[in-house]
C-alpha cells in the first residue's frame, strides 16, 4: 500500500503545472535579414499584424515570451519610449476562419487564421521590460507601414533598409495562455511613442543556435506572415509575396515561449496502466 501511495504522489508530481518556466519553444536569435512592422491599431494609425509559427506537442501553460526587434525613431527626431504591448495567438488557416470567402491574397495555405484564438494587453494582460541589445542595428530590408498590398500588387521586393535599434523585450503573462498541443502562430504588437515604429526581427531559419529548440519530426517550420488593417482578414508570406523574387527567400522571426508542457490523456492512461500492472505483479507475488 505504501508503494501504491509513493506511485500514485510520483503521478500528481507529474501532471502538476511546474512553479518554474521551461523552454516550450526558443529561436531568439535576431538577424539582419529582414525587419516587420507590427503595430496595435489606434486612432489614424493603421494596425499591422506579423505572425510567425510554432508547434506544440503537448497541452502548455505559457507564462512567459521574449522577442527581438527594431525601434526606428520618428524622421523628426525626438525621444521615444515603448508604450503598449500586444500578443496574441492565432491557430492556422481554416481554423477560425470564413474559408467561402474569396482572398485577395496568392493563397491562405499555412497562413494564420482570419481571427486570433487569444490575447492579453498591456497593462492588465501582460507586463513588459526591455532591454538594448545595440543602439544601432541596421537591417537589410524591411517590410513597413504601407508596404503590403493585396495581389496583384503584393509583391514590392521589400521596403528596404532600416537602422535603429535593436530592443529585446521581455513579457509576463497575467494570466498565462492555456493552450491544447496544437500549431499556433505568434504576434506580438508594439505601440511606441513620439512616431516612432517597431519592427520585429527575422531569425535563423532553419533553425540553429545553442538552446533553441527545432520543430519536431515531421512538423513544417512555416514561414513569417504580415498583414494591416486594409488586407484583414487576408495575410501575405513576408519572403514569398511581399519580397519575391526568382528564388523568394523565407524567413523566421525572433521570439521564445516559457511556460510549462502538461501530459497528453493518451499520456497520462499509460501512466496510469503501468502504475496499476506493477501493482498487479507485486501483489501476486506477494500471494505466491
Amino acid at each position: 500500500m505504501l508503494r501504491l501511495s509513493l506511485l500514485s504522489i510520483g503521478l500528481c508530481a507529474m501532471l502538476a503545472p511546474s512553479s518554474s518556466a521551461a523552454t516550450i519553444y526558443n529561436n531568439l536569435t535576431p538577424n539582419n535579414q529582414i525587419a516587420i512592422a507590427t503595430r496595435p491599431g489606434s486612432p489614424g494609425v493603421l494596425e499591422i499584424e506579423a505572425a510567425d509559427d510554432f508547434d506544440l506537442t503537448a497541452t502548455a501553460i505559457i507564462n512567459q515570451a521574449s522577442f527581438s526587434g527594431l525601434m526606428v525613431p520618428n524622421p523628426t527626431g525626438g525621444s521615444f519610449s515603448i508604450a503598449n504591448v500586444t500578443v496574441e495567438i492565432y491557430r492556422v488557416f481554416p481554423n477560425d476562419s470564413d474559408t467561402v470567402r474569396t482572398p485577395n491574397v496568392p493563397t491562405r495555405t499555412n497562413s494564420p487564421s482570419d481571427v486570433a484564438f487569444d490575447s492579453r494587453e498591456s497593462p492588465a494582460g501582460l507586463t513588459f521590460g526591455s532591454s538594448i541589445l545595440s543602439p544601432t542595428f541596421t537591417v537589410l530590408n524591411s517590410v513597413q507601414p504601407g508596404g503590403i498590398h493585396p495581389k496583384p500588387l503584393q509583391n514590392t521586393n521589400g521596403n528596404g533598409p532600416l537602422t535603429g535599434q535593436e530592443v529585446q523585450i521581455n513579457v509576463t503573462f497575467a494570466t498565462p495562455f492555456d493552450l491544447p498541443s496544437d500549431h499556433y502562430f505568434f504576434v506580438p504588437q508594439v505601440t511606441l511613442t513620439n512616431g516612432a515604429q517597431f519592427y520585429w526581427l527575422s531569425a535563423s531559419r532553419p533553425i540553429s543556435g545553442a538552446g533553441t529548440t527545432p520543430f519536431p519530426a515531421g512538423v513544417t517550420d512555416l514561414q513569417a506572415w504580415v498583414r494591416d488593417g486594409n488586407l484583414d482578414p487576408d495575410w501575405l508570406r513576408v519572403g514569398t509575396d511581399i519580397v519575391g523574387g526568382a528564388t523568394p527567400p523565407t524567413f523566421n522571426a525572433a521570439f521564445s515561449l516559457s511556460g510549462t508542457s502538461i501530459p497528453e490523456p493518451s499520456t497520462v492512461l499509460l501512466v496510469v496502466a503501468g502504475l496499476a500492472l506493477i501493482a498487479a505483479k507485486r501483489r501476486n507475488v506477494k500471494a505466491s
